[in-house]
């Protein structure tokens, strides 16, 4: 079975339905904004997860470098039970942490390391309703402030190079399969 390509974009975008082998899929346009889509020539990480139960209420396992499992739960402002974690909680947790580690990147090599040195990152992912209501399903929107550096070219920098400020900008390749 060959993967089925499919191109994560923000939901502002104008959409179309692709019948494929393995069901219905929404495919965005490969040009949004006038870009195209950032892809990666090799890779020197990746990490792999599962997860299974019942969805947003289930387990969800990686087996990288150091082993994780949580037990993921709605949350009880979307009528869960709130009992576990949930994918916006990760995604703004992971968002923060490269964040971060961009910022750094950045103030490094302008040797500026001292601005950097006691930064925090907060972010904020919130899960809605896409304004268009032909979208089903869900969209999010991400915030992102840096507390303890006011030089705006650095946390600009740092910006253009976090991999989850690009993946959202310019969009990831996604390969869906059955297996």
């Amino acid at each position: 079975m060959h993967p089925s390509r499919l191109l994560a974009r923000p939901l502002s975008a104008g959409t179309r339905i692709m019948q494929g082998a393995a069901g219905r899929y929404t495919v965005f346009p490969n040009n949004l904004h006038g870009r195209g889509m950032l892809d990666i020539k090799d890779h020197i990480y990746f990490a792999r997860a599962t997860a299974e139960g019942e969805g947003r209420n289930g387990i969800i396992k990686s087996m990288g470098d150091v082993p994780l499992e949580l037990k993921m739960a709605t949350p009880k402002q979307a009528g869960g039970k709130g009992d576990g974690q949930n994918p916006e909680q990760l995604f703004a947790m992971s968002y923060a942490s490269c964040f971060l580690d961009s910022l750094q990147l950045v103030a490094s090599r302008a040797n500026r390391m001292d601005i950097a040195e006691k930064v925090k990152v907060h972010s904020a992912v919130f899960l809605g309703h896409p304004k268009d209501p032909s979208l089903p399903g869900f969209g999010l929107r991400v915030e992102v402030d840096v507390e303890g550096c006011d030089d705006d070219e650095i946390i600009g920098e740092a910006h253009e190079g976090c991999a989850y400020s690009r993946a959202l900008r310019h969009g990831i390749d996604i390969k869906v399969s059955k297996i």
